[in-house]
């Protein structure tokens, strides 16, 4: 069984509907820690020693966060700089992370036709999120497609919200339980996209 880390970044977590659902969904599961970065440290003085004993216990690191500004909220770019350090995380003795898979639970605004080259946003989701594929690479770790929640600025009834967030509570058990069809996720611009078409049956 995969232990999965989910370091989770909403700097209003309260104002939040598919983030805190999504959260919910998982705080429960065995096998999962939830690793709340605004809530650990509001001051943003990261305990760089303990969070690199929580990615060592763990198989799997995911970041679920909305997605500022084509990218993540501040906090998550503070862990990264103090975190991810030489010698640990990369470089030739840097060996930590290696062969742990990695990935993104993000929400965003915009639905999927915004983030294409003729769209409002003029790239993809895959392509603004490249600045942390080449860190799990340099890193060398696994890196896989988002579980991305787009569309959330056009309202989402609450049942879709139910929708994604038991979406998101499988997709984590899956990987937890080793379930996952990797070679089913290379084509997929989403976790969620094909989700069960990834999922193994047992």
């Amino acid at each position: 069984m995969n232990k999965i880390l989910i370091i989770f970044a909403h700097p209003a977590i309260s104002r939040s509907t598919m983030n805190r659902a999504m959260k919910t969904a998982v705080d429960d599961l065995d096998g999962v820690t939830v690793h709340d970065l605004y809530r650990c440290y509001p001051d943003f003085y990261i305990d760089v020693a303990h969070e690199q004993r929580l990615c060592e216990e763990h198989d799997v690191i995911i970041f679920q966060h909305p997605f500022y500004w084509y990218s993540t909220p501040s906090i998550i770019k503070e862990w990264l700089d103090l975190v991810l350090q030489h010698g640990w995380a990369y470089g030739s003795e840097g060996r930590a992370l290696e062969g742990k898979y990695y990935f993104h639970a993000l929400t965003a605004g915009g639905d999927d036709s915004t983030y294409r080259h003729q769209g409002a946003n003029l790239f993809t989701v895959s392509e603004l999120l490249s600045p942390y594929r080449a860190t799990a690479n340099l890193c060398r770790m696994r890196w896989l497609p988002p579980f991305a929640v787009l569309g959330i600025h056009q309202g989402l009834a609450d049942e879709l919200i139910r929708s994604h967030a038991l979406d998101y509570r499988r997709m984590v058990t899956a990987f937890r339980d080793e379930m996952v069809d990797l070679e089913a996720i290379t084509d997929a611009p989403y976790l969620n996209s094909k989700l069960t078409d990834i999922i193994r049956q047992s």
